[in-house]
């Protein structure tokens, strides 16, 4: 993997019907070792934070602390209430266009979609794919996603629920 400024980390529950979300916790691991390995100087994690008790986001922000990651490299977008969501808002309210996107390899290929549709150059490193129950659900589940994707880019031409402010993102080298 080449070095980026910066990874996006795409959301999902820290817990998922009572338990560990592996989900996550893959996502939380490969963000690490990006980061460890100095392949990028911030992280962005972006969730959903649509109610008071969800929050994506803050959950992913505290387990990479708990790894050793410096809160100050770390920023969070609250509004990535979907791929879509987080892919445009890494460029509009990021200034992100040329970054690593992490989750699992079916998440990834979706997303990096979306990042070439928006014109942004993205890469994926994928996160551990989940076997068993729960990833068979989440890969039919990915079916439903990927056409609503490309319907949301290619007819319906949808835009994020949230802009809002520029968020500066704040890197090692700075």
């Amino acid at each position: 993997i080449p070095h980026k400024k910066a990874a996006l980390v795409l959301g999902t529950a820290k817990y998922a019907m009572g338990r560990e979300n592996l989900f996550f916790n893959a996502r939380i691991d490969a963000a690490v070792e990006l980061f460890k390995a100095g392949k990028v100087d911030a992280i962005v994690v972006s969730g959903d934070n649509g109610e008071k008790s969800y929050d994506e986001p803050t959950d992913m922000r505290d387990d990479l602390i708990k790894h050793g990651i410096d809160e100050k490299y770390i920023t969070l977008d609250y509004a990535g209430f979907s791929t879509l969501d987080s892919i445009i808002r890494s460029d509009a309210i990021f200034d992100l266009d040329d970054f690593i996107v992490v989750s699992q390899r079916f998440h990834v290929e979706r997303a990096l979609y979306i990042a070439d549709k928006k014109g942004l150059k993205a890469i994926g490193f994928c996160a551990k794919d989940i076997d068993g129950f729960w990833g068979d659900k989440v890969r039919k589940r990915e079916i439903l996603a990927r056409f609503k994707a490309f319907l949301d880019l290619n007819i319906l031409h949808t835009e994020p629920k949230f802009y809002g402010k520029k968020v500066k993102v704040h890197y090692r080298d700075d």
